[in-house]
């Protein structure tokens, strides 16, 4: 990730400025290789390591539901960047990016003692 730049904020700001095809691309190229993988799965009925099978739910519910957690995401994005990207940088020497971790696993934490109490 360092390497290819996806962890340089130079190249996020191009993306969201219409500068650069780079992220955009990077972007597309994983939804079709996950929409292409999940096609595969229901088309060949693929099985699990223990032999279940795999069910995949065809619509959400509703959508208010994503919307909003889509939502919370995306200023996540915002102010810390792509969450993938969190643990190049820790390995490359930027620690300031474990704070955004942390706050990451506080919040999935949180979200897990606080499930049952939400509405799904």
């Amino acid at each position: 990730m360092i390497k290819s730049e996806v962890a340089s904020w130079y190249r996020w700001q191009e993306m969201f400025r219409f500068e650069s095809f780079h992220i955009f691309g990077i972007i597309l190229s994983a939804v079709a290789v996950g929409t292409t993988g999940i096609a595969i799965i229901k088309k060949l009925r693929i099985r699990d390591v223990y032999g279940k099978a795999i069910v995949i739910p065809d619509k959400a519910k509703s959508f208010y539901r994503y919307a909003f957690g889509g939502f919370i995401f995306g200023i996540g994005w915002a102010l810390a960047g792509c969450p993938g990207v969190h643990y190049a940088l820790a390995g490359f020497g930027q620690y300031m990016i474990l704070l955004a971790l942390f706050s990451a696993v506080m919040g999935t934490w949180i979200y897990g003692a606080l499930r049952t109490k939400l509405p799904h």
